[in-house]
């Protein structure tokens, strides 16, 4: 699960001159959890409803997270950022979740990496309409190239019309992860990033409640790998990623962070393979080489 939008900070890191072990680690082990949470998704889903799946992830990975904020004395959201927080916990964990949830059930986890990670350039829009930033013709160009890319991923499938809305609710994914990015990076100056990703996991699965006594229900029933890939999305993508993340912004500027991301659609087409045996097809390849390519060029210059 890409997750720019819990942890971009509003001031400037220092550069890294040096190979870093700490970072080295921090950036692998987040690109591979973050890969690795498409196809736990898919097997997810086997065994739970997509709105319930999304209530036992932050269940479980909400729980730790208001612990973590109570143990840490976690600093309160101010009157004037407390809508802020809240963008973070109802659009990025909840909205989020259960959009992709939604669209996974169709889409693969490769081609739903490709899709997600058009993030970027939603944000970048964004970034052009609420503050202001040009946006040049090139970024358009790659704009267009990405969203090109995401029409031959859709046409490889049929282009029938389960196919398409669950491509649309992917998109709807990455659109709150970059309206999130936009609301919540002024919080950085003020807040700590490991508490602002806890506090959007505590307020994401307080929203997600409502599905849980259903998802205790089919937990109870679910095939054995369904339920633990539900358990390690929570530990691992979400808990822990989110702790990696947070470390590697502190060490890196936002921007050069954020290109690593670009390594989790290959990943998580990989990982779709050898852990779904979902095989990827020429459309799949070449519109997610489109997409990749599109949300590169878009952020050429940023």
């Amino acid at each position: 699960m890409s997750s720019t939008a819990c942890t971009h900070p509003a001031v400037a890191t220092p550069s890294v001159s040096r190979l870093d072990p700490t970072l080295v680690f921090t950036v692998a082990f987040t690109v591979t959890a973050w890969a690795s949470s498409f196809p736990a998704i898919r097997a997810g889903l086997a065994g739970f409803g997509p709105s319930e799946m999304a209530a036992l992830r932050f269940a479980l990975a909400g729980t730790p997270a208001a612990l973590f904020l109570i143990a840490t004395r976690a600093k309160l959201p101010e009157r004037a950022d407390i809508w802020r927080f809240l963008v973070g916990g109802v659009i990025f964990i909840a909205g989020y979740a259960l959009l992709l949830n939604f669209g996974q059930r169709v889409v693969p986890a490769g081609p739903a990496a490709f899709i997600i990670n058009t993030n970027p350039i939603m944000t970048a829009v964004l970034a052009m309409l609420i503050l202001g930033e040009r946006f040049s013709l090139t970024a358009w160009l790659g704009t267009t190239l990405s969203f090109a890319g995401i029409g031959v991923i859709a046409l490889g499938k049929g282009l029938d019309v389960e196919i398409g809305l669950s491509v649309l609710l992917i998109l709807g994914a990455a659109f709150c992860n970059a309206i999130t990015t936009v609301v919540q990076k002024p919080l950085f100056a003020r807040y700590k990033p490991l508490h602002v990703a806890a506090w959007n996991q505590a307020i994401g699965g307080f929203v997600l409640l409502p599905f849980l006594p259903a998802a205790i229900a089919q937990a109870q029933v679910a095939p054995a790998l369904s339920f633990w890939s539900v358990v390690y999305l929570a530990a691992v993508p979400s808990l822990i990623a989110y702790g990696t993340w947070a470390i590697t912004l502190s060490r890196l500027p936002a921007a050069r962070a954020a290109n690593f991301q670009y390594c989790v659609p290959p990943m998580a087409t990989l990982m779709g393979f050898l852990w779904l045996g979902e095989v990827p097809t020429l459309f799949g390849i070449v519109g997610g080489a489109m997409a990749l390519a599109g949300v590169v060029v878009v952020n050429l210059k940023r």
